[in-house]
């Protein structure tokens, strides 16, 4: 090959490199953009919302598998991932902090990245990871040892490493990152070992961090290297020095609000679980022990940290009720937007777009016992005798009242992502029937130890049933449609304009419902549990489905008498993609 050839091959790679740079734009329109996925929840709201009808109620039944892409090894674990996609390339997250490139038309491997961690990693819900992000020509996602990690997208090759916490106090990660012009933004993960929430952003170029901001009252957030403020008030929520090792991990992630310029991140359960420890002395009424901002959703500025605004669901916590799940924002059947969560505690809540202020409430699982109700502030009316006992009024001082807590720890709805349509006006919400037994027991903080002070079993409420995907109108709490399963649900939900609703089961079904009638119109057995994020994209005229199976997470691990009844399921780790022929299309 002679120098101009080898020249002008250079100018043309070169040319094709500059050509896969990922916007600003990209990732405002990446709903509307039909063509590629490149944030965490098609669209950085959350919504799990395609406008593609091409695959709808009518040809469904004539989705075939295109290819499937085995994760090898023995790495399998939980796969959580959502898959994103971009110039020709599907890239997917793994189990034990590795990430892939995949040829989008054949499934071929093109690279393999592997974190490569090391001994005593402290994960405290399964090695899973729950996808990356893309921005400019690389991608981002972070690691069990707490690091966030920029690769190139072409090469896979590492362009930055930074550290987001010690992983040997307890710190790890695997949620999605977030980013909102340039600035690569994440939570951190860890509440069950006494670390502090935290919300961190870097420059998406040079991993440099811009600014971090702490979810624990009495904490210092930064800006450009220097302190910044306080967040909260020293020790208006939280007595003594507890507040130094508070919990609140935001180990889900965030949304963004373009409309407000708003990030909107969750915070987890307060450390320890044991409320009595963390509040001793301090009076049960007004808002003195509500343990900021542990259990919250918080409104945060893009530019610089600071906190617009606050919502928590669950003040004094201490069932184990995260505050972290997805904030969705979203514009009503009556016009007007707002924000939805569904939390763990068993409450499906609607939220004033601009300040976060609460607007309703609604239960969305069955026999809720912590609670009578939610007030017209949005705070709950505590049903006292079922706060788990204190250990200090027991005898010998080892073990408090053990009681019967519905939901359980895990949530009426853990981090498995609902979706909102924009067709029906409905969110499509992955929950679950159970309970647990709850005590509290006496413990005391040392760095990388668990930090529960509380032991549990999880069972389940009914016999027939424990996962429930429900179809619910947001601004009454009207359920329109239930799906029950046998297996806790686990795995995230998309929604399109074809009328569809996907979501898989632990028993490997990969399932198509009717959105507005719930009918189960498709459905395929991918061979492991689903617990990943489906995607559907478009590709040379034909519409794409893809989602991940491998059984894992939490529930068996932490599931108790549940995790017994699915101890049976197997292992696995194969990214499945589907496709409507062009063919089987225009025949309907």
């Amino acid at each position: 090959m002679n120098r101009f050839m080898i020249t002008a091959t250079a100018s043309l790679i070169a040319a094709g490199a500059a050509q896969a740079q990922v916007t600003e734009d990209d990732l405002r329109n990446d709903q509307t953009i039909t063509t590629q996925i490149v944030t965490n929840g098609m669209g950085r709201h959350l919504q799990r919302f395609s406008p593609l009808d091409t695959l709808n109620r009518d040809n469904v039944q004539n989705l075939v598998a295109a290819w499937a892409f085995s994760l090898g090894g023995e790495k399998q674990r939980g796969q959580e991932t959502q898959p994103l996609i971009y110039d020709g390339v599907m890239y997917i997250t793994g189990s034990y902090s590795r990430l892939y490139a995949i040829d989008l038309k054949t499934g071929k491997e093109i690279w393999q990245y592997d974190a490569r961690l090391p001994e005593g990693i402290l994960p405290c819900c399964d090695v899973v990871n729950r996808g990356a992000a893309i921005y400019g020509d690389k991608i981002y996602f972070g690691t069990l040892d707490a690091r966030m990690v920029a690769l190139d997208l072409k090469t896979g090759d590492v362009v930055w490493r930074d550290k987001i916490g010690d992983y040997k106090a307890g710190y790890s990660y695997t949620a999605a990152p977030l980013i909102v012009n340039g600035l690569v933004i994440n939570g951190n993960s860890g509440g069950e070992f006494g670390i502090v929430g935290e919300v961190q952003a870097r420059d998406a170029d040079t991993g440099d961090i811009v600014w971090t901001r702490p979810v624990i009252e009495g904490h210092m957030g930064t800006l450009n290297g220097e302190e910044s403020t306080m967040t909260g008030v020293l020790n208006a929520t939280w007595p003594g020095d507890m507040w130094k090792t508070g919990g609140g991990a935001t180990w889900l992630g965030g949304s963004y609000d373009a409309d407000t310029d708003t990030l909107v991140f969750g915070a987890g359960n307060p450390a320890p679980w044991n409320s009595h420890l963390r509040n001793a002395g301090v009076p049960t009424d007004g808002n003195s022990g509500d343990n900021l901002y542990a259990a919250s959703r918080i409104g945060l500025d893009p530019a610089t940290g600071e906190i617009k605004w606050h919502f928590q669901t669950t003040p004094r916590e201490g069932w184990d009720f995260d505050g972290v799940n997805e904030v969705v924002a979203f514009t009503g059947t009556d016009g007007n937007k707002y924000y939805a969560t569904a939390d763990r505690n068993g409450f499906f809540y609607v939220l004033n777009r601009e300040d976060g202020s609460f607007v309703a409430a609604h239960p969305f699982v069955k026999d809720i016992s912590w609670a009578e109700g939610i007030d017209d502030t949005g705070r709950p009316i505590y049903n006292e005798a079922n706060r788990p006992g204190d250990p200090t009024e027991a005898a010998g001082g080892n073990k408090g009242e053990t009681i019967f807590a519905v939901p359980s720890f895990l949530g009426g709805k853990n981090w498995m992502p609902m979706a909102f349509s924009q067709k029906t006006g409905l969110f499509y919400v992955p929950s679950n029937e159970w309970g647990m037994d709850i005590w509290n027991e006496p413990i005391t903080y040392k760095a990388g130890a668990a930090y529960l002070g509380a032991g549990f079993t999880i069972k389940p409420l009914f016999e027939d049933y424990i996962g429930s995907l429900k179809a619910i109108d947001p601004l009454t709490g009207e359920i329109k449609w239930e799906f029950q399963n046998p297996a806790p649900l686990w795995g995230g939900v998309m929604t399109t304009a074809g009328g569809l609703v996907f979501t898989g089961t632990p028993e490997g079904r990969f399932i198509a419902f009717d959105d507005e009638t719930g009918e189960e119109l498709w459905s395929f057995q991918t061979g492991s549990g689903i617990v990943g994020q489906p995607v559907t994209w478009e590709q040379d005229g034909e519409q794409y489905v893809s989602v991940i199976s491998g059984w894992g997470g939490a529930v068996p691990l932490w599931g108790g008498e549940v995790a017994k009844q699915v101890s049976f399921l197997n292992q696995g780790g194969t990214l499945w993609t589907f496709k409507l022929p062009r063919q089987m299309a225009e025949n309907n």
